[in-house]
């Protein structure tokens, strides 16, 4: 093994030992070696103090100037308990459009009143899969979370949404829905599903939602969805419940405020045909219910648009053509029931002197007009077996109108919720697992605040303690399985408030119901007498004759406070401007059970039973469904809104404790929707009855910051030399080993079995401030290995190029010398042919090794010329040049003297133009003394008639032969040759002269041959005779036949011998 040297911080340095030629190094050198390492390692050291320095050092200075833009978890706050440094943290957020912050798993969602452009395609695929915490806060990121949760380990979860009106509790569940709709998994026969829960938002929003003076969009009931997926995550389904409908809405709105949203949307947008069907006028300020608030037109909403969204989402959900006829023949029979006027008559009864609007809601509800009439304006009155009908005052039959019109809207719009239930329902995935969006209104504190208020602040004091029952119970399971010591929590349980509202016997309902149903006269002072009997002893309850000197001021004498989990609310018992009384905020009528009616000293059982049973009568398919004729029957009591709301909610819990919970608290920046603007009172007063400090206390109460132990380390790796670039160990161990290196302290962090927790913000913020200044090292390190890897990489494209370049160049080269090698060895190889065929004739195969021997023989000649012109001695040529000598012959026999000499000049003599073989065998043997010397085809002419005959003229050493095939047609001995004669002219004619004394010739031979003048000189060279040959002026002559150039002396010479 190698030796060790331990460095700063736990590092180990190992050297290994030096090898040299197989055999170990000297000592001396050996020892010069090490003093070399260890001076190396001496100044690493010294570098590696400073890198420390240099990270404490800016670690703590950057403590003091964190980011403009605040933390983006309230956890890591350091002054967690200062509502003042909480509010700051979220200004500086909010000015940089930054409008999420966590604190623990808890999303605070600020309103922006502006696009941001934050939720894009591109950003919910960021999102997608991604681990809470490794990207800024997003309700994309609370989404996600729950869907990859769900997935994981096949349970339910729920996310509760909660604001007061105008914070964005509507759009965060929109944009969540649209996150799910696009990240999921889709199959196309489950397109469908998807569409339906998406487009039953729209619907919803018509029939619940309308402007008021906090929000143009406002949610008037609250909304619990389901949304169910697969096994496999895909969103199969879906189921909506909804809460505490504002019915009263319906039949007056405040100042500034307008009705649900689908009234206006019908008489801006609905077709001619539909309103004409219906009996309306397009101008809202006709109708009672939609004038009210005198806002019937706001530029910021557009009805004429929203009514084809809602068009098109009736459509797609599946709703019939029935439907809707009946649907909106509900819709316009309420506008004309606003629209009813009550007169006074001589009785001093109520009466309606025009039934134009009787008649138009009798038609769309499918009712008789006059039984309708009667209802609106007569009472029933049941005692015993009689039955007695009796007149109503006006106030009585306008308050039975709208008891009427709210009833009707109240369970149309029950009705729609189940079936849009219907069309999301999906029996072909038994196994299903649920994902909820809970959309409720937040804690509200008004001016007068009433039975609405008393109901709305209830129900988030029941969801505030089932939010902090489970972020401790979370938080204790997370301890207990990391195996952490529990450390109990001190924080402020709202069970007792709860109590006090709900418990049987004792609380605030129960009482109410009591003094609703007790004989005698019930008022609202009597109730407020009750209360100070039965709770005035709690703590948390105050009156004006219960409070002291300094709170009697505060409290009327109707009046009474509550003091909740986030502050003190002050209700009223007789809320202005109807003098409705909290405690006769009652259901009176067995026939609308969920119905508040305000009663005076005279009960109005009556009015409602007649209405009851007009709209149990309704040939409306819808009504017939909503209102059934069984209620006709049914004398018992029907239990009081208070009861009925705390049933339901009490249900709504059932369901949210067996899921797991994800939470999102929208903030109101200002009351005049302006973005950018941050009003600091109005925030502070939502974040005190959000609750979110309470819950800032309680996930600060342990540790601010956990993390598993691979994130950890895989994040901060870099600060420690151990673990960079890679730890292989376990990660426990590499977690132990960097928190010693950076300097963590005992009481900072606990590890746990798979987590590491932190306990306070600043050490958390000290080890990122040091990776910050330690990635811009690992930036610079980073930066140099990826020039070096760019470089390397031109660098191996250059030599690759450089490669393929001389690999193509000496391919080049090599070809080269390949064909030069190919070209020598065909030049020697048609030498060497050349040289074996050199006595042949010229011929292609011995042309080139003539010419060459012909130009080396001149090129010689040069230093061989005699030296005076009597010397003969003359280079001797080589034998294959001796056609040299003939040239020179030639040159001398015809040169100026007959035409086409000159073109002559380069064409060498060959020994023979006949070969031996082309010599007939027997000619051969007649002329076996005699050694054939030259041998060429002629054309002889005939003496008579100059016929052509085709002969071989044979040239040996003692005569010339006319040969005829196998036959010797003339021989010709060399001494008695008289002369050879040929013509100036470019023919091939010669005439050999015999001598005429012989008598064995047959006289002189006329040929015409194609080497006239090789063969007159091979044959004037045999002779030895060059004077022989006569080259005479010719002519030209024409004969019958054909043209041809005679010279005229050969002829005349031909005829001579001829004639002898």
């Amino acid at each position: 093994m190698g030796s060790k040297v331990t460095g700063l911080g736990g590092g180990i340095l190992y050297l290994e030992p030096l090898k040299c030629n197989n055999t170990w190094a000297s000592d001396r050198h050996g020892k010069r070696l090490m003093d070399k390492i260890l001076k190396l390692v001496k100044i690493s050291f010294k570098k590696e103090e400073v890198r420390r320095k240099r990270i404490r050092l800016h670690m703590e200075g950057a403590l003091t100037a964190r980011d403009k833009v605040g933390v983006q978890d309230f956890v890591l706050l350091d002054a967690y308990t200062s509502e003042s440094a909480f509010l700051d943290n979220l200004r500086k957020r909010f000015s940089e459009n930054l409008i999420y912050t966590y604190i623990g798993t808890l999303l605070v969602s600020v309103n922006p009143y502006q696009e941001l452009g934050i939720y894009t395609l591109s950003q919910m695929e960021l999102y997608q899969g991604v681990n809470f915490f490794e990207l800024p806060p997003h309700v994309y990121a609370i989404a996600d979370n729950a869907y990859r949760m769900m997935c994981s380990e096949l349970n339910n979860h729920f996310i509760l949404i909660s604001g007061e009106s105008g914070a964005g509790k509507t759009e965060a569940s929109k944009k969540i829905l649209q996150y799910f709709a696009v990240t999921c998994p889709m199959t196309e026969s489950l397109q469908v599903a998807r569409d339906r829960l998406l487009f039953s938002n729209p619907v919803l929003e018509a029939f619940g939602n309308a402007k008021t003076l906090r929000n143009d969009n406002s949610s008037r009931f609250g909304k619990y969805m389901d949304i169910q997926f697969d096994f496999k995550g895909i969103p199969v389904g879906g189921h909506i419940i909804s809460y505490l409908i504002e019915k009263s809405r319906v039949v007056y709105q405040n100042q500034g405020e307008r009705n649900f949203h689908i009234f206006y949307q019908l008489l801006e947008g609905g077709e001619e045909e539909l309103l004409a069907y219906l009996g309306l006028e397009r101008d809202p300020q006709l109708y009672k219910y939609l004038s009210q608030g005198r806002c019937a037109k706001e530029s910021s909403v557009n009805d004429k648009n929203d009514w084809k969204t809602v068009s098109n989402a009736f459509s797609v959900i599946d709703f019939t053509k029935d439907d809707l006829e009946n649907l909106f023949g509900i819709i316009a029979s309420v506008l004309h029931l606003g629209n009813i006027c009550f007169e006074e008559n001589q009785q001093g009864c109520a009466s309606v002197p025009d039934t134009h609007e009787i008649k138009w809601i009798a038609k769309l509800l499918g009712v008789d007009p006059w039984v309708l009439l009667e209802a609106l304006t007569h009472r029933k009155i049941e005692a015993k077996t009689e039955e007695v009908i009796c007149p109503l005052t006006l106030d009585l039959s306008a308050y039975a109108r709208d008891a009427m019109a709210k009833a009707v809207y109240g369970r149309t719009f029950t009705w729609l919720v189940n079936k849009i239930n219907s069309s999301l329902v999906n029996k072909d995935f038994p196994g299903k697992t649920v994902i909820g969006l809970l959309d409720i209104y937040g804690f509200e504190v008004f001016d007068k605040n009433g039975f609405e208020q008393f109901c709305i602040n209830y129900c988030n004091e029941k969801l505030q303690q089932l939010l902090i029952e489970r972020t401790l119970k979370a938080e204790q399971a997370e301890y207990e399985m990391e195996g952490i010591e529990w450390e109990p929590i001190q924080y402020f349980n709202n069970k007792i408030i709860c109590d006090l509202v709900e418990e049987r016997h004792k609380g605030i309902i129960s009482i109410l119901d009591e003094e609703c149903v007790r004989p005698g006269p019930a008022t609202d002072l009597s109730f407020l007498e009750r209360l100070e009997e039965k709770v005035g002893k709690h703590a948390h309850f105050e009156t004006r004759k219960l409070a002291g000197p300094k709170g009697r001021k505060k409290i009327g004498w109707m009046e009474f406070r509550l003091f909740h989990y986030a502050g003190e609310v002050t209700y009223c018992t007789r809320v202005l401007p109807r003098q409705t009384a909290l405690v006769r905020q009652r259901h009176t009528d067995v026939n609308f059970p969920e119905e508040p009616f305000v009663i005076s000293e005279a009960a109005s059982v009556a009015v409602t039973s007649l209405c009851l049973q007009v709209l149990c009568r309704s040939k409306n398919r819808i009504l017939k469904e909503c209102f059934l004729v069984a209620e006709l029957e049914n004398r018992r009591r029907a239990p009081t809104v208070g009861t009925q709301f705390k049933n339901s909610l009490g249900s709504l819990l059932e369901i949210l404790i067996s899921k797991e919970p994800s939470y999102i608290r929208c903030i109101k920046p200002n009351e005049r929707k302006e973005p950018s603007k941050f009003d600091d009172f109005l925030i502070r007063h939502q974040v005190k009855y959000l609750g979110l400090m309470e819950h800032l206390r309680v996930r600060r109460a342990g540790f601010a910051y956990r993390r598993k132990y691979e994130h950890f380390l895989q994040r901060y790796k870099s600060l420690c030399p151990d673990t960079w670039p890679h730890w292989h160990g376990p990660p426990e161990e590499g977690i132990e080993r960097l928190i010693k290196y950076i300097g963590y302290k005992p009481e900072e962090y606990k590890l746990g079995r798979t987590k590491i927790f932190i306990r306070f913000p600043r050490t958390l913020f000290a080890t990122e401030d040091a990776f910050e200044f330690s990635k811009h090292q690992l930036v610079a390190r980073i930066q140099a290995t990826y020039k070096c890897c760019l470089e390397r990489r031109a660098y191996m494209r250059k030599r690759q190029a450089a490669i393929t370049l001389e690999a193509h160049w000496r391919g080049a080269l090599a070809r080269t010398e390949a064909k030069r090698r190919k070209w020598a060895v065909q030049t020697v190889r048609k030498f060497i042919k050349g040289f074996i065929n050199r006595n042949r004739p010229l011929c292609p195969d011995n042309e080139d090794f003539i010419v060459f021997m012909r130009k080396n023989y001149i090129l010689n000649l040069r230093h061989h010329v005699p030296k005076n012109v009597l010397d003969k001695s003359w280079l001797r040529p080589p034998g294959i040049l001796g056609t040299m000598q003939e040239k020179v012959v030639t040159s001398e026999i015809f040169r100026g003297k007959k035409e086409g000499y000159a073109e002559s000049l380069n064409q060498p003599f060959a020994n023979s133009r006949i070969d031996e073989g082309d010599i007939n065998p027997k000619v051969l043997q007649l002329l076996s003394s005699e050694k054939v010397q030259y041998g060429v085809p002629v054309t002889k002419y005939d003496r008579k008639g100059f016929k052509t005959r085709q002969r071989q003229l044979i040239l040996t050493q003692k005569a010339a032969y006319v040969v005829e095939l196998a036959k010797i047609k003339q021989k010709i001995e060399y001494p008695t040759l008289r002369g050879v004669s040929t013509s100036s002219l470019s023919d091939g004619i010669l005439v050999i002269h015999v001598s005429q004394a012989d008598i064995k010739q047959k006289g002189d031979v006329i040929l015409q041959c194609e080497h006239v003048f090789e063969a007159v000189t091979k044959l004037a060279m045999l002779v030895k005779k060059e004077s022989l040959v006569n080259v005479v002026q010719g002519r030209e002559a024409k004969t019958p036949d054909s043209k041809c150039k005679v010279g005229g002396e050969v002829k005349t010479e031909m005829a001579r011998n001829i004639k002898s």
